[in-house]
């Protein structure tokens, strides 16, 4: 399996505090059946994102842990007027492994209110943004309707492999099978942060997805999307996404 959202880079941002930390982790995800990890530092307003860093730290820890997983680079890119026109400049320097594909991740407490330009505008500078756990994002659980539209216009969507195991509340667990069932997922991710509360594992997840929706679509959303990804080559999984119910249906837990 590929992992493309995990901070594993030590020392970096609110991920892997130190070395050891970041070295058990790879043990974890290897024990876990994952051969490559993309880390994926913060840039925001309290974490610098700097590439020349990042690849230092990354190329020091594989060293450590050896051939596997294998290590790439990517960005856990928060929408802010400095990121936008960073990426304007240079818009590759946040993908994942330098390809077109940019994960993006919306403030809990604020959408900007002209997204489609912005989606417009990284379509126009060859990206494909792929939003990053809708599913734990408060204001997208009262509209996720949001989620479809941006679909459409061209994104993608990965949710977090923990949403699906109950570990982000209830309201995250039945949002993650909403958007499954819809066919509008696209990856699972573990954005692992530690090697206890936030890990970086998949294998329950992509277990439970085969329950639900069948063995070629857990393998679609960790493997084989996941692969094309990394390797800049286009999903070979790519699903008509469906309309969802009414947000009151939508989140009626059933009893």
């Amino acid at each position: 399996m590929v992992d493309i959202h995990c901070h594993i880079l030590p020392g970096l941002d609110d991920g892997a505090v130190e070395k050891s930390v970041a070295q058990e982790m790879a043990a974890m995800a290897v024990s876990d059946g994952i051969t490559h990890i993309v880390a994926t530092p913060h840039s925001n307003y309290r974490y610098q994102f700097d590439p020349a860093v990042n690849r230092s730290k990354r190329d020091a820890l594989q060293q450590e842990i050896g051939e596997s997983p294998t290590l790439l680079l990517g960005c856990d890119f928060h929408l802010s007027y400095e990121n936008l026109e960073a990426v304007r400049v240079d818009p590759g320097r946040f993908t994942i492994n330098g390809k077109q594909y940019l994960l993006v991740e919306f403030a809990d407490m604020n959408i900007p209110p002209n997204m489609d330009q912005v989606f417009f505008d990284l379509f126009g500078q060859g990206l494909v943004p792929i939003i990053t756990h809708p599913e734990r994002n408060p204001l997208l659980l009262e509209n996720p309707e949001k989620i479809r539209k941006w679909i459409e216009l061209g994104c993608l969507v990965q949710v977090t492999a923990g949403s699906f195991l109950g570990r982000f509340g209830k309201r995250a667990h039945h949002c993650a099978y909403q958007l499954l069932r819809h066919q509008m997922v696209h990856f699972i991710a573990s954005d692992a942060h530690n090697a206890s509360s936030r890990p970086p594992l998949l294998a329950e997840a992509r277990k439970a997805i085969a329950a639900d929706q069948g063995e070629q679509v857990a393998a679609a959303l960790s493997e084989a999307n996941p692969r094309a990804t990394v390797a800049g080559q286009p999903l070979p999984w790519l699903p008509e996404p469906q309309p969802l119910s009414p947000p009151r249906r939508w989140f009626s837990l059933r009893r």
